[in-house]
């Protein structure tokens, strides 16, 4: 299995995707809005997939309540904005952590009954007034350490409904003056403590991925994805993450070179997994010829994630979830 999760370009898996991911063996693929329709064709499109990826592969998807969101009406239900459970915080602590987890479980079942092992959430950034909006609604609380309570809550909603989730961005994008989707950002902080107080409260998450953004007091020179001071120094080191981390989608103008440079930037500066999502052929055969196998560390990370989540699934019902948490959000 490669160091590489891809997307795919359409709503069902094309002759060539197939035969690439039968050939090249990606460790996952993650799906967007142009690959879903409605409830009869995922369960074709990710049958096609197993079918199609090896053992230990996953699938993943981008799902985090508000404007993030693949799955929508009117095949699956609305959730809201992660930004208005934490005005609900701050006014009520106790429900706002417990809204922060019924979304998670409410997310979770409609992403697990879609076929997806991993959900993109929770975000982990901090809401900072006049920053970019980006993250903007996106993130629970300027307060640090509000972030991370309610992400850890949002998580084990996740995990309760059977998915891995993947706390994002570390170490940190709620800075950032710039939508890395655009361009690369640079945030001149020369301390990271407090965006990194939501990594390392929850630093035992099965995944985690990185922020294409530039941190010029910890590397002048490198974006936190491409950068081993990064990653090792402040993810690794003082968020004390262990788990999978993969990166942001490298197709961003954040970054520039090849999709090869790229994925093979990434896990050299760290990265467990590449990560590729436009879906165009050529780009992705360009990532899938060039990274290595699947590192053993990686692979343990990823097979301990699928364990967590199986371990950690309760029944749970989708009506109720929502019906509690729009009473705690009215």
């Amino acid at each position: 299995m490669k160091a590489a999760i891809i997307g795919i370009a359409g709503p069902r898996l094309g002759a060539e995707e197939a035969a690439l991911l039968r050939a090249e063996r990606p460790a996952g693929v993650i799906l967007f809005a142009r690959n879903v329709a409605d409830p009869a064709q995922m369960r074709l499109l990710t049958a096609e997939l197993r079918a199609a990826l090896p053992d230990g592969a996953v699938l993943m998807v981008d799902q985090e309540g508000g404007r993030v969101a693949r799955l929508r009406p009117p095949h699956w239900p609305a959730h809201p904005a992660v930004g208005l459970i934490g005005a609900l915080f701050a006014r009520d602590a106790a429900a706002g952590l417990r809204a922060a987890y019924l979304s998670g479980a409410s997310i979770g079942l409609a992403c697990a009954g879609a076929g997806f092992d991993v959900v993109c959430a929770p975000v982990l950034d901090l809401r900072l007034p006049g920053a970019h909006q980006v993250v903007g609604d996106r993130g629970f609380s300027a307060d640090p350490a509000e972030v991370a309570r309610l992400g850890r809550a949002m998580a084990a909603g996740l995990l309760a409904a059977g998915v891995q989730p993947v706390g994002k961005h570390a170490p940190g994008h709620g800075r950032a003056q710039a939508d890395s989707h655009l361009s690369l950002p640079v945030v001149e902080a020369n301390d990271l403590a407090a965006d990194l107080v939501p990594f390392g409260g929850n630093a035992d998450l099965p995944w985690m991925m990185t922020a294409h953004i530039l941190y010029p007091a910890l590397d002048p020179a490198l974006p936190g994805t491409l950068s081993a001071e990064v990653i090792g120094g402040q993810i690794r080191g003082r968020a004390g993450f262990r788990g999978v981390l993969v990166s942001d989608d490298l197709a961003m103008q954040a970054l520039h070179g090849t999709p090869r440079e790229r994925a093979l930037g990434a896990l050299a500066a760290g990265c467990d997994l590449a990560l590729y999502c436009p879906g165009d052929l050529d780009g992705n055969r360009d990532v899938l010829a060039a990274v290595p196998a699947i590192t053993a560390t990686a692979q343990s990370r990823m097979k301990a994630a699928a364990s967590l989540a199986l371990g950690r699934r309760i029944d749970l019902n989708a009506a109720d979830l929502a019906a509690e948490r729009a009473a705690l959000l009215a």
